[in-house]
């Protein structure tokens, strides 16, 4: 399977960010890690294996990035100001510098990545989504939870409401990305039942997508599923069978 790392210094975050690309041809998946984790985790639990024939057969060219959680949601020393600012500047690294990065290494400047995560990489999948559906094609996000304001204790501004899908889905009326969303092919949202998994706050997002016209589906797996790798391993290339 064709492997390339590479990485470079992020003018919008001021700090180096690898990337890790699997694959040769077909459609790009951009990954998002779990929790405070980095670019090379979905390679370490073998998640990365459980896509390999898609991405063998060139059906799908897989895309793994770092993500700032460590110094934003999961960091109890910044303050809930910083830690939201962080999240943008995030986003702006996402949509300034990883899209690009992708569209060239395509040759398509038009790509539209599907995107997704497990866990808080569900989250952050789900985020750059729904922010960017005119530059994303659609999210599977995995076990997640899409209000982050616990995270904040309290603390309110732009960058946290901007940053927590439960509170701008609902809000949103604009005439250019709601009519997007509301086009959507390729939203999934999928959830466990088991250990660790919390199925209802995936069915709190399907209902704001629901009251707001959004097609996708929820994906609600069994009491034995729990929030753990061998679930993602499965959950993953299932729906990229269905959806690719």
């Amino acid at each position: 399977m064709d492997r390339r790392t590479t990485a470079w210094f992020s003018h919008n975050l001021g700090m180096e960010m690898p990337l890790v690309s699997y694959g040769y041809a077909g459609y790009p998946l951009l990954m998002f890690p779990t929790a405070a984790a980095d670019y090379l985790e979905y390679e370490r639990f073998l998640l990365i294996d459980a896509i390999r024939p898609h991405i063998e057969a060139g059906r799908v060219r897989a895309y793994s990035i770092n993500s700032v959680n460590r110094y934003s949601l999961l960091n109890e020393h910044a303050s809930p100001a910083i830690k939201a600012e962080l999240l943008t500047r995030y986003d702006r690294y996402v949509t300034a510098e990883v899209l690009p990065l992708i569209r060239n290494d395509t040759g398509d400047s038009n790509a539209r990545p599907l995107v997704t995560g497990a866990s808080l990489g569900a989250f952050l999948s789900a985020n750059s989504y729904f922010r960017h559906p005119d530059q994303l094609r659609g999210v599977i996000a995995m076990s997640g939870s899409y209000d982050v304001r616990s995270y904040f204790n309290g603390y309110a501004d732009d960058n946290v409401y901007f940053n927590n899908p439960a509170q701008y889905l609902p809000n949103l009326n604009d005439g250019y990305f709601l009519p997007i969303l509301r086009g959507a092919e390729a939203i999934v949202i999928l959830t466990g039942q088991g250990a660790y998994e919390a199925p209802e706050r995936s069915r709190q997002l399907s209902g704001v997508l629901s009251a707001k016209g959004i097609p996708h589906t929820l994906d609600v797996w069994g009491r034995d599923v729990d929030h753990d790798w061998p679930w993602w391993r499965k959950m993953l290339p299932y729906w990229l069978d269905k959806l690719l």
